[in-house]
């Protein structure tokens, strides 16, 4: 009808192994091809299903250096198995009659399904509705033959970037009012493009861009926001906020004089900074299911957050100011969060597979280590959280203040009021492998100081 079938590449995936599976794909109508297992399989992997204890016997899915010594893959043991792949698809094309996978695509014609059907478990099943040959019109295919129109020229990151260029260019401040809607999806991303094409990943200084939301932003807001842009949304936000944050700021809050509990009120959306490396986020409201999944080193302060939180998250740190949902921490293995345990029950909500947790310590640690927190980010590597062994008292109360400072949170400003019997009813979350790691790396420095001073 609109052609759409040229313009997309529909991929198939899930346990292709043989050229015939790849065959079978393209008749069925793919022009993609997924393969995961089987590379792995050829690239040394033996299926242990031990991928999130962080113990993988051959080292492929594990940080343990000692572990990691018994990885013995190589790029042509990969290479040389989609050889054989391709081998065994060409000698099916050739007795098919085929001389390009284009030509296969899409001719269900050409599948046998007599055998199948001729099972007993398969009768009375009509599967002429699912196989049928739809006829191309003329001058079309049945394949991805051309590129789709994302409709980026139209993508409201175009005008900020426009509004920008003073900053980009010259580093010169600027502050934007916009309003935003749930058609903006990825607000932010075109602009830190331009930002790192022209600064790398050091980004502009502290605030230089400011750009102040109001409205609901579409998905992504804030993806991959470069350092030196904030973005503060008054309103709220869909799913994969500040996805792969690179070391912006983010800010959501809800509107003034709206008369709800932040606590209560979902925010901002599902798988909330994604993979994020740097950069802070501060949500005035609760976030949905998987928040700072596989964050990596970004800071975030929000007042509740759904099931799978912190899940997979390998650095960085989170202060959650309410509840969470169930398997909290599950497979983190680094950076640490810390949980307001207002009811005693975040324990039984929480895997405890690879964390510890542990209550705060009121009292300021004697020895420094590698320096204390501080109140303002240092630089794109550095956001001011210390020695990461100590200080959580310290850490925590700025991170809290920060919260306040950027979204005006009425529940930030009544922990601090009550600080004393608030830092009670926190909750350390610590990574087991992480703390070690931490203080081999301490043992490692004093040693070298040692040795430096004789």
């Amino acid at each position: 009808m609109n052609d759409l079938r040229s313009r997309i590449a529909v991929q198939v995936d899930g346990g292709l192994r043989t050229g015939r599976d790849v065959a079978i794909g393209a008749l069925l109508g793919a022009d993609e091809f997924g393969f995961a297992t089987a590379p792995l399989i050829a690239a040394g992997c033996i299926m242990m299903r031990k991928c999130h204890l962080n113990t993988c016997p051959v080292g492929v899915a594990t940080q343990d250096p000692v572990l990691r010594a018994r990885f013995t893959g190589q790029p042509e043991h990969v290479i040389n198995y989609f050889f054989f792949v391709a081998e065994e698809l060409r000698q099916i094309m050739a007795g098919m009659g085929f001389r390009t996978v284009e030509e296969m695509i899409g001719r269900v014609d050409r599948i046998n399904m007599k055998k199948a059907l001729a099972h007993w478990k398969a009768q009375g099943v009509d599967l002429s509705k699912l196989l049928h040959q739809v006829q191309p019109a003329a001058g079309h295919s049945l394949y991805n033959t051309e590129g789709q129109d994302h409709g980026l020229a139209a993508a409201l990151d175009n005008e900020l970037i426009e509004a920008c260029r003073g900053a980009i260019d010259n580093g010169a401040p600027v502050v934007l009012e916009r309003r935003i809607r749930n058609v903006n999806r990825t607000a932010g991303a075109m602009l830190s493009g331009e930002i790192a094409r022209a600064h790398g990943h050091r980004g502009l200084k502290p605030d230089t861009i400011r750009v102040n939301f109001t409205g609901v932003a579409g998905q992504s807001f804030g993806a991959w926001l470069a350092h030196g842009v904030t973005l503060d949304l008054t309103g709220d936000a869909n799913d994969y906020v500040g996805k792969g944050l690179s070391g912006g700021r983010i800010i959501v809050r809800p509107p003034h004089g709206l008369g709800r509990d932040p606590a209560e009120n979902i925010i901002v959306g599902n798988t909330v900074l994604y993979g994020a490396i740097a950069g802070e986020a501060f949500f005035e409201g609760v976030a949905g299911e998987r928040f700072a999944v596989r964050n990596s080193g970004a800071i975030a302060v929000v007042e509740g957050a759904g099931d799978h939180a912190c899940e997979y998250m390998t650095g960085g740190v989170v202060v959650v100011l309410g509840k969470t949902g169930r398997n909290f921490a599950a497979g983190m293995s680094g950076g640490i969060a810390y949980v307001y345990d207002e009811d005693g029950e975040f324990e039984k909500l929480c895997n405890l597979a690879q964390v510890d947790l542990a209550p705060i310590d009121a009292a300021p640690s004697a020895d420094e280590g590698t320096g204390r927190p501080q109140q303002r980010p240092v630089g794109i590597e550095d956001f001011g959280m210390g020695d990461m062994l100590r200080h959580d008292a310290e850490r925590l109360r700025i991170l809290i203040e920060r919260h306040k400072l950027h979204t005006g949170s009425s529940r930030a400003a009544a922990l601090l009021d009550d600080w004393d019997n608030s830092l009670k009813k926190f909750v350390k979350v610590m990574p087991t492998d992480y703390a070690r790691a931490l203080k081999q790396l301490e043992a490692e420095r004093d040693e070298a100081a040692s040795v430096a001073a004789e």
